[in-house]
């Protein structure tokens, strides 16, 4: 599997066999960027979103949806900055099935880029705990997407990743419903911290927050102080 610095590499080979071309038109790209602003500004942007799931909300004037006013996750806050569709939705899909290099690092590059206002908390952390994958379903798959976008992150943020295990195989969560994805996650996760700390949870995609929130729970128990979670991209409740 590739380290940063061998997909850096690839990523350099690619850029040099398209000189000069957005990952996404082949139009002129940015300054120092593989995309252009074109694309940059139409990406599947979550900008109205909850405050602490990140569901994409219908006015900027809401501040919770209304699952978090009812019933809140264990987790403080979220910072996801796209929606599941489009190049989001295949960017993700070359990175988490296919262990796509330039997927994974298109979506490392875009995220960073997101890191302005409002997200001061990430650079107050302390550790990243990448949602776990089952031992089994490790080896099946043998990539685990949420452990490598973390490790590329921590490079950037300069924060220690830790890892926690997943010890129950539950059943897929594609058909359940919200209430059912807790259930199905309930007391699936092992975590242990050496100290107190700040904890930001890190998955490619959320979608009912039920993993979440079943894995903030766990580092609660394990002694955070706090614990927040981000993500590339969101599916909006009730969409697959």
């Amino acid at each position: 599997m590739l380290g940063f610095r061998g997909v850096q590499w690839l990523e350099k080979t690619l850029r040099q066999a398209l000189p000069g071309r957005c990952a996404f038109c082949l139009g002129e790209p940015v300054s120092q960027k593989a995309w252009c602003q074109e694309c940059f500004d139409e990406m599947p942007w979550n900008r109205w979103c909850c405050q602490r799931c990140a569901e994409p909300l219908v006015s900027s004037r809401q501040r919770l949806c209304g699952h978090c006013q009812q019933d809140p996750p264990a987790f403080a806050g979220a910072h996801v900055p796209f929606l599941y569709r489009g190049h989001v939705r295949q960017l993700v899909h070359d990175f988490k099935f296919n262990a796509s290099p330039r997927a994974g690092n298109l979506i490392v590059g875009l995220y960073l880029d997101t890191l302005g206002d409002g997200v001061e908390w990430l650079h107050d952390a302390d550790v990243l705990v990448p949602v776990p994958l089952f031992k089994r379903r490790a080896r099946e798959r043998g990539f685990n997407q949420a452990d490598w976008f973390a490790r590329q992150l921590s490079q950037h943020l300069g924060l220690e990743v830790i890892q926690g295990e997943r010890v129950v195989d539950t059943p897929s969560q594609r058909l359940l419903g919200r209430s059912a994805r807790r259930d199905n996650l309930d007391a699936v996760f092992q975590l242990a911290l050496l100290s107190p700390a700040r904890v930001v949870l890190v998955d490619d995609v959320v979608t009912t927050g039920a993993t979440m929130h079943s894995l903030a729970t766990i580092a609660w128990r394990a002694g955070a102080t706090n614990v927040s979670v981000i993500a590339f991209a969101r599916t909006p409740l009730g969409v697959e």
